[in-house]
């Protein structure tokens, strides 16, 4: 009765548990996000002063209610960007201000076509500017509201006017369009929407293919494997990284990893030629075996090369291990 007599034990015990669970619920999972989740090894820059602004500009117009900016891992989202959308993805995002959080847009539905990657599928700034202005003369099935208060009719361009050159169908007689500072900064923003692709192996010198093979006999009498170091390069190290670490929110390390270091060897092979999705917090692995058309000897000699770099040190493997393994997971 104490308790419920005494306010400021009353008062104070509900304080506590208030920042108990603030803690909980909300600080400790954000840091733990910022943490894990790392802007992409050669993603675009953060947003300018210019396309922040445009980015508002998407906000107040209702843009987020008919597009997302999620590509999803179905067939039908191969149109919207070069692979689906990961965590990694939006942890360039800044603050929208010091009051608001990040404004990450993604969506919840497709009134109209994802943005992810519009900048470079429309890269054009006169195009975007007409389908501002009136999207039936851009495209003509397009069910897209217009949105005319972004610009302004003159009968008479001024120094700095930027015209937009819309159909005479579209536009009232006699009169000249031109985009207003919303508009501009909008289309700003539209462009600056592009992808990261880390799938794109035109970065890797083409030597790095080739596939040199190494002197001497391995294990179990498997000789003349190809140079598992050059085929981690060519095909792996794109997401897990040269130095075996990955990228954190995107690509899992192989660096003290115990799938690579452990005796699953199965599971190891199926990884490779199958792909892999465990977690959510990294991106779906490829069929990058199958994609390649790996013999077992290219297999052994990337799985060698990842159970003895980087400070792992395990068993080698032989190709003859590896091709039962392949033969049964067919």
């Amino acid at each position: 009765m104490i308790f419920l007599n005494d306010h400021r034990i009353l008062f104070g015990s509900a304080l506590l548990l208030f920042v108990s669970l603030t803690l909980y619920i909300a600080i400790f999972p954000a840091l733990e996000n910022q943490r894990i989740n790392k802007p992409l090894p050669r993603q675009s820059k953060i947003l300018t002063k210019e396309e922040q602004a445009g980015k508002r500009v998407y906000i107040d117009n209702g843009c987020i209610a008919c597009h997302t900016q999620q590509v999803r891992n179905v067939e039908m989202d191969n149109v919207f960007g070069k692979r689906p959308s990961i965590p990694a993805d939006f942890a360039i995002n800044t603050r929208t201000d010091f009051w608001r959080n990040t404004a990450n847009l993604m969506g919840t539905q497709r009134t109209g076509p994802d943005l992810t990657s519009i900048g470079e599928r429309q890269p054009s700034a006169e195009w975007h500017l007409i389908h501002l202005y009136q999207p039936r003369a851009a495209v003509e099935e397009s069910v897209m509201p217009a949105y005319p208060w972004l610009f302004i009719e003159r009968d008479y361009l001024q120094p700095g006017d930027v015209e937009v050159k819309v159909p005479e169908k579209f536009r009232p007689r006699y009169k000249k369009i031109v985009a207003g500072p919303e508009a501009l900064l909008l289309v700003a923003y539209l462009k600056s929407l592009k992808q990261t692709d880390y799938t794109d192996k035109s970065i890797v010198p083409a030597f790095l293919y080739k596939q040199k093979k190494e002197e001497g006999a391995a294990q179990g009498g498997n000789a003349n494997l190809p140079d598992g170091g050059a085929l981690f390069t060519a095909n792996c190290a794109s997401c897990h990284q040269a130095n075996g670490e990955g990228v954190p929110g995107a690509f899992p390390p192989l660096k003290g990893s115990p799938v690579v270091t452990g005796g699953d060897l199965e599971l190891y092979v199926t990884i490779i030629m199958k792909g892999y999705d465990p977690r959510p917090e990294f991106a779906t692995m490829p069929p990058v075996g199958t994609n390649a058309n790996f013999t077992p000897e290219d297999v052994a000699a990337i799985m060698n090369h990842e159970r003895t770099s980087w400070g792992n040190n395990a068993k080698k493997v032989t190709a003859e291990e590896v091709k039962t393994i392949m033969d049964k997971i067919k």
